[in-house]
């Protein structure tokens, strides 16, 4: 895979199932608007051709009707247009054709469709703006807007920007009436509202909001109820941390959500957690029904309710799985809940219907970035699943490399795991060791397509996942709170010493490279074991705990969950600080609207290392935030693999010089 081949990347991203009504929505990078086009087709069940559902390129998030008459959908305008036309807004339509009909002109956009019980009606969220502000008022330029009070840590969030001046609120709107405005059912100037649910008699809402409305500075999320019809917001489910993706049913409310107090909220596992739906005035306390430990949860869409139990994906050591949680009281581990369908890939979407018991779900594999694949829930075990699409055939004509699982143990005896990605040829090849964000992310048997781009240009890639990755248990996730640089460290060079033992890689040429928490481990490694590498590239990094903390959207509670309250502390940890033992080059990228690790961190880093006579480079992309290398503009991100590419070809050669 070439860095050009990016736009060759076709991949499903969503599915809606009702019946025999398959609905796949797609995604690939365009070239000539520099966006992402795809929109929505019907699939059939038996693996025909896939056809157009609707003609527009800018379709998404199509949810079918309980009563399968109607299909509501995101079209968002051409970014040649007007910024507020470009917004996503809410569209429906008849399952049996017609043409789409708008139901909001919400001036920032609006949320994804959840429909009533009865079809009726359809419960969304927008964030509304505050007079004059954000094109609100033409005569008023954004330089030009009265200035933000902000009184609470969390004002603004990166790839969204600021909130406080723009909170999301509840709306409904009647399908049936074709001349009906959306109208507002829950919000505040305080608060942000989302992930709304429907009781099952269709008279009230439930949605998740900040502890007290948001009161007070909080990290804890409470589900909240509502009637339908609007008014005051009543508490209706304590959470015993975080809560995400409510669903209501007669047996009460089951949400997802993380266990902890006060700020501390770092690496926990998602769980799933069931409450009863109490009479008014009253307030409930969820049981956890998954295993703390054994099971994480990824927040794919609400559990889906089948004949065996919950539908729910779970992270499991590189993969997301479907998993079954068993009706009956919890916490089940991890291993007592049913796989179905495979178990080494990707689940980033999946649908049910129960009529016909069959699941469909978006699937991501090493050499496929999405197919939508069928998985059956009937029988006593795992049943093969059937992959029903080919939307990734073209790129696998460019040439994808070979992905090899690798597992050991580490100096201090610890499990190692990770992958290599070889390229072709018989070697020695140079090495890229390639560290992962979050820190509690983490690599998987899903579709990589930086690893797929410098293995085709000939180098080899090694893809740990060390301690303080997600998937492999909690304990494992919290093992670098407070120990950042030690036993990831220790992981880290455990694997790639795995793979160096290999013929066909070189152990004298070898290069690291990562971001976020990946370009915080990339300075850390240069520093501390600047032995083992040639050169570094390390990308939208915290390198400075002491400015991350006040100038990161998450620096405030960030750095307290993994590196504690000390600044001493910050600054023993802090690459920036060690940046005098980097000889090495030194390449320092980064985007100029990242909020979450904000500009300073690399200017600060490339200052400190030219200063003292360090080989170091400053790429900075413009208009983009931390996602740039997973999602920003198309053409950004090719941009962004050819300088990878040149910077290594520069350093780090495929082909060594010979004496």
């Amino acid at each position: 895979m070439r860095p050009d081949d990016l736009y060759r990347q076709r991949s499903a991203r969503g599915v809606a199932l009702r019946e025999d009504l398959l609905i796949v929505a797609t995604v690939r990078p365009d070239r000539e608007e520099n966006s992402y086009l795809g929109g929505l087709h019907r699939l059939p069940l038996d693996g025909g051709p896939m056809t157009p559902w609707t003609e527009s390129e800018r379709d998404q998030a199509a949810s079918i009707s309980p009563n399968g008459r109607w299909v509501a959908f995101l079209r968002s305008g051409s970014t040649s247009e007007r910024s507020w036309e470009q917004a996503p807004q809410l569209y429906v339509m008849p399952v049996g054709g017609g043409e789409p009909r708008r139901l909001t002109q919400a001036p920032l956009g609006a949320g994804a469709p959840v429909w009533s019980p009865d079809s009726t009606r359809i419960a969304f969220t927008a964030r509304v703006p505050e007079p004059g502000r954000y094109g609100t008022d033409e005569d008023v330029a954004p330089d030009e807007e009265a200035p933000r009070r902000i009184t609470t840590f969390q004002y603004r969030l990166d790839n969204i920007g600021f909130v406080l001046d723009r909170r999301q609120r509840l709306f409904t709107v009647d399908v049936e009436d074709r001349g009906a405005e959306a109208r507002e059912v829950a919000g505040g100037d305080s608060y942000d509202v989302r992930d709304p649910a429907w009781t099952p008699d269709g008279r009230r809402l439930v949605f998740v909001a900040p502890r007290d409305l948001n009161a007070h500075d909080t990290l804890h999320d409470d589900l909240y109820v509502v009637p339908a019809e609007g008014g005051a917001p009543q508490l209706a489910v304590r959470s015993q941390g975080s809560a995400h993706r409510p669903l209501v049913t007669a047996d009460g409310v089951h949400y997802y959500g993380t266990e902890f107090r006060g700020f501390d909220s770092v690496a926990r596992n998602m769980g799933l957690w069931h409450a009863e739906l109490p009479a008014a005035g009253e307030v409930s306390t969820p049981t956890r029904l998954t295993d703390r430990e054994t099971v994480d949860v990824e927040v794919v869409r609400p559990a889906v309710p089948t004949s065996e139990g919950l539908l729910v994906a779970v992270r499991v050591q590189g993969s997301v799985q479907l998993r079954l949680v068993p009706p009956g009281p919890g916490p089940t581990p991890l291993e007592n809940l049913r796989l179905v369908g495979d178990a080494q890939q990707v689940v980033t979407d999946f649908d049910h219907c129960p009529r016909t018991g069959v699941v469909a779900a978006v699937v991501s594999t090493t050499s496929r970035p999405g197919e939508v694949a069928l998985l059956p829930l009937t029988g006593d075990g795992p049943q093969p699943q059937r992959v029903i699409t080919d939307l990734g055939a073209e790129l696998a004509e460019s040439g994808l490399a070979e992905v090899e699982e690798l597992r050991g143990t580490a100096q201090d005896g610890y499990p190692l795991h990770g992958w290599l990605v070889l390229p072709e040829g018989p070697g020695p090849h140079p090495v890229l060791l390639v560290v992962h964000g979050g820190p509690f992310q983490h690599y998987t048997w899903g579709f990589f397509d930086e690893a797929q781009v410098y293995a085709s240009a000939g180098y080899a890639v090694v893809l740990p996942n060390p301690r303080g990755s997600a998937g492999y248990g909690e304990s494992h996730g919290r093992a670098v709170v407070g120990a950042m640089g030690t036993v990831d460290a220790v992981d880290l060079l455990g694997l790639l010493d795995l793979a160096l033992a290999r013929p066909e890689l070189d152990e004298r040429r070898v290069g690291v490279m990562g971001g976020s928490y990946g370009g915080f481990m990339t300075g850390w490694l240069a520093a501390h074991h600047g032995e083992r590498f040639t050169a570094a590239w390390s990308e939208r990094a915290v390198n400075a705990w002491d400015s991350f903390y006040g100038s990161s959207d998450i620096g405030w509670m960030f750095t307290h969950g993994y590196i504690g309250s000390d600044p001493e502390v910050w600054r023993e940890k802090s690459p920036l600080y060690h940046a005098d033992r980097i000889t090495m080059p030194f390449a320092v990228v980064h985007s100029e609207q990242d909020w979450r690790c904000p500009v300073e961190q690399a200017q600060r880093m490339f200052v400190t290392l030219r200063a003292q006579g360090t080989e170091a480079e400053f790429l900075l992309f413009p208009g983009e935030g931390h996602e740039l290398s997973r999602s920003g503009r198309p053409r950004h991100r090719v941009q962004r693999f050819e300088a990878v590419l040149e910077w290594w070809s520069r350093w780090l050669p495929v082909a060594p010089a010979t004496d």
